[in-house]
């Protein structure tokens, strides 16, 4: 007989089988007797029960088919899940009763139900909690509060039914909330009544306002007196759970008493009527300092903030009361100021919280204040449209289109800027003695650089929108932003220098941005255009110069700079072509004179790393004067070839000579190309071919006397001279004659190039071959496509990509064989 397993290994499965039993009937065992223990110990604390079983060593096969039992749900979390559920069905029960049973029984019939269920209720938590059913308690004190509610309401229903609805619930809220902090304190082992009667007593004083008819005032009052209540429970409880819903509803209570006074301050009619708001906002005050002095921590900071804001509504709402306009922004800015004398009073880490609360109104203030600046920032960009218009009528608020705007009461904006950046700027330059005066009151020394850069910010912004304000001219109005240009990037220098970089970099940053509104507000005038880029090239190159210096200037920065300049000098030349009277092609010439001073400084600084920049910079001013040439075919002739001369002379300097002599080989050729379509030349072989035969013989002798020469720098300039001029005119030429000759040609400059591996000639060549058949053939290509079906195409060129796709690899590998092959021709 052939056994599966083999007997010896059966053999020992049986063993270790046998084994987990034992094991296993040794853990029931134990889990029994601690079962035994524990319910004949009810009342006494349970032992710790013993660890779940783990199978012996050796015994995975058997524990992978006879595991564990799976363990039963949590004890805990389904005894919770009952009470809930049946604490919930005796809730709706009671409330059936109460609404729907109650009038079928009589009055001592009513009384008794709920005399002896109340009663019940609120007697069977503590036999519960003597037993340590601390859950069951908890569920029977939630039903009984809610009963407790339910008498309340029926005793309204039977006893005083003409009885005000808000005062009796008032009356009614305060008595329950007494009730059940009483009980909260008698049976302090449960965890809900202590809270629910400092939810409760929230009520009490608010209704009671309302029931007497109180106005907005004394419900701020009441309010406050409630918050006050629930900072002494939060500061005073002893229980976690209390200290939080107290200072929950302090939140709520408290901020809502603030807010109703805030409203009443801000919108009395005068300073008198703002007493009385502002008195309640500063016993708000008050009461939050209280706290805050007592309060650990992050609330103490709390307090001491909002303590420091109600104070500032409170003072500033009666002073703002008598000041016309937008000038209460300025009434509150002064109050947040005067809150910083108070981080002298012993008031510890509350007088932080007064810092913050000065902090705020400030920003706020300033936030008030920035929409003007938004107007003024951006009204340059309307002189776009109007390039040249004539000074505009209504001065600098005409110049930033923003005539229509309420100035008088907007007036107040750049006083709050100028006002908080010198506050700022003062801290920034004494900021030892300030922390010295706040001691532990004072802000951290990372944030002198902020003070520093927000000074910055808001001082610039307060200057550019004054103009605007004090209705200046629009001379001044640009004056003033060139001005404030100048200064900004004079700070942004001596920052860098005094190693103060933030507020350098902050300064260069608004400088640019003053640069951009005076460059678009100059545009008003021709005068002014010419005036002001003049002044804005000298600052960009003096900045530049001025930047090269100091050890905390970036690169990237003077770079920037010099470029700018370069940008700017473009326009002036424009303005002096146009003040002449030129045409737009006819200022071409005028523009050039950028490029040509570039070339001059790039030839001075030579290695400099501003050199490159500035010249790359004047190529572009160069492309713009060619762009601008493009309308007469005479003047793009003469700026292509002024072009080519500049490039000729970038191309004298070694470090330049590749780059440079192409582009300057290429703009003649172009000159000359324009020049003669200009002339009606129909054959331009007859001008080329003249150039190409000796520039193609002066490559072969240069390459017989340097072998290591470039095919290109032989003979390419010489044989484009021709073949790309033929091309042109091939493709322009219904005859058959120039084609099949520029091909015969470009055919045997390709097998020359071939033959000799010379990669200019087999560029040119091959490309000129196959521009010229694609000429030739392009007719009967239109011809096949316009007969073959519109799916052809399509179809074709999915097979085409699909054959691609396959033998990718393939390709891949043919074109880098095709390159190597190139990149080994001379």
């Amino acid at each position: 007989m052939e056994h599966v397993p083999p007997p010896a290994e059966e053999l020992a499965i049986l063993d270790r089988e046998l084994a987990w039993l034992d094991a296993r009937r040794s853990q029931l065992l134990t889990r029994r007797a601690w079962l035994v223990q524990a319910l004949s110990t009810v009342t006494a604390p349970p032992a710790a029960a013993p660890g779940p079983w783990t199978a012996p060593r050796g015994q995975g096969q058997a524990a992978g088919v006879f595991g564990p039992p799976v363990p039963p749900a949590p004890a805990r979390g389904a005894q919770n899940v009952l009470l809930v559920l049946g604490g919930l069905l005796l809730t709706v029960a009671a409330l059936a009763f109460t609404l729907v049973s109650w009038g079928d029984m009589g009055i001592g019939g009513r009384s008794a139900v709920l005399t002896a269920v109340t009663a019940g209720a609120l007697v069977a938590p503590a036999t519960l909690l003597r037993r340590g059913l601390s859950a069951t308690a908890e569920a029977l004190a939630a039903l009984a509060s809610v009963l407790m509610v339910l008498d309340a309401y029926a005793v309204h229903e039977v006893a005083m039914p003409d009885a005000d609805g808000a005062g009796y619930t008032a009356t009614a809220a305060a008595v329950l909330a007494v009730l059940w902090a009483a009980y909260g304190l008698l049976l302090d082992r449960l965890r809900l009544p202590l809270p629910l009667a400092v939810l409760t007593a929230q009520l009490p004083l608010v209704l009671w306002a309302w029931a007497a008819g109180a106005g907005p005032l004394w419900f701020a009052a009441a309010l406050l007196v409630t918050a006050a209540l629930d900072g002494v429970v939060a500061l005073r409880a002893g229980r976690a759970s209390v200290r939080v819903t107290a200072f929950a509803a302090l939140c709520v209570t408290g901020g809502a008493g603030l807010l109703v006074a805030l409203v009443e301050s801000m919108s009395a009619s005068g300073p008198a009527g703002a007493v009385a708001p502002g008195a309640l906002l500063l016993a708000g005050a008050a009461l939050a300092l209280a706290g805050a002095r007592t309060a650990p921590g992050s609330f103490a900071m709390a307090g001491g903030l909002v303590a420091g804001l109600a104070a500032v509504a409170a003072v500033g709402g009666v002073a703002a009361a008598g000041v016309p306009g937008g000038w209460t922004v300025l009434v509150y800015l002064l109050c947040g100021g005067a809150l910083l004398t108070g981080v002298r009073t012993p008031l510890g880490v509350a007088a932080r919280g007064l810092v913050w609360a000065s902090g705020v109104v400030t920003a706020g203030a300033v936030l008030v204040s920035l929409p003007m600046v938004t107007v003024v920032a951006a009204g340059p960009v309307s002189r776009l449209g109007g390039l040249w218009s004539g000074v505009p009528r209504d001065g600098a608020r005409g110049a930033v289109g923003a005539t229509d705007l309420p100035w008088a009461e907007m007036a107040y904006a750049p006083v709050v800027l100028l006002l908080v950046a010198a506050v700022l700027g003062a801290a920034y330059r004494w900021w030892e003695g300030l922390v010295g005066w706040a001691g532990a009151a004072a802000p951290g020394p990372a944030r002198r650089g902020a003070a520093g850069s927000a000074g910055v910010v808001l001082g610039w912004a307060g200057l550019m929108v004054l103009p605007a304000a004090l209705d200046l001219s629009f001379a001044a109005a640009l004056a003033a932003q060139l001005v404030l240009m100048v200064a900004a990037f004079g700070l942004a220098v001596g920052g860098l220098r005094a190693g103060a970089r933030g507020v350098a970099v902050t300064a260069g940053v608004v400088g640019v941005a003053g640069a951009v509104g005076a460059g678009l507000l100059s545009l008003a005038t021709e005068a002014a255009t010419s005036t002001a880029f003049g002044l804005l090239v000298a600052v960009f190159a003096g900045l530049a110069v001025a930047l090269d210096g100091p050890e905390g200037a970036s690169a990237g920065a003077v770079r920037a700079s010099a470029c700018a300049a370069v940008v700017c000098a473009v326009v002036p030349m424009a303005a002096l072509g146009s003040s002449l009277g030129f045409t737009a092609y006819g200022t071409a010439p005028l523009l050039l004179a950028v490029p040509a001073v570039t070339v001059l400084v790039g030839a001075r600084l030579k290695g400099h790393p501003v050199a490159l920049p500035v010249e790359v910079t004047g190529a572009v001013a160069g492309a713009v004067a060619v762009a601008t040439a493009a309308g007469d075919a005479r003047f793009l002739a003469l700026v292509l070839a002024l072009c080519g001369v500049l490039a000729a002379g970038t191309a004298l300097r070694e470090e330049r000579r590749p780059l440079a002599g192409y582009l300057a080989t290429g703009l003649f050729v172009l000159a000359a190309w324009v020049r003669l379509s200009l002339s009606g030349v129909s054959a331009p072989e007859a001008y080329t071919l003249p150039v190409t035969v000796p520039a193609l013989v002066v490559g072969m002798l240069r390459r017989r006397r340097d072998p290591s020469a470039s095919s290109w720098a032989a003979y390419g300039a010489g044989l484009a001279v021709t073949l790309v001029p033929s091309l042109g005119a091939a493709w322009t030429d219904p005859h058959w004659t120039r084609p099949l000759l520029l091909g015969v040609a470009a055919l045997v400059v390709t097998l020359v190039g071939a033959r000799l591996r010379l990669q200019a000639l087999l560029v040119l060549g091959g490309v000129v071959l196959a521009l010229d058949a694609l000429h030739e053939l392009a007719p009967y290509v239109v011809q096949v496509a316009g007969a073959l079906p519109r799916w052809v195409a399509p179809a074709l060129a999915g097979v085409l990509l699909l054959a691609v796709g396959a033998t990718y690899e393939k390709r891949l590998r043919d074109a880098r064989r095709l390159k190597d092959a190139l990149g080994r021709m001379r």
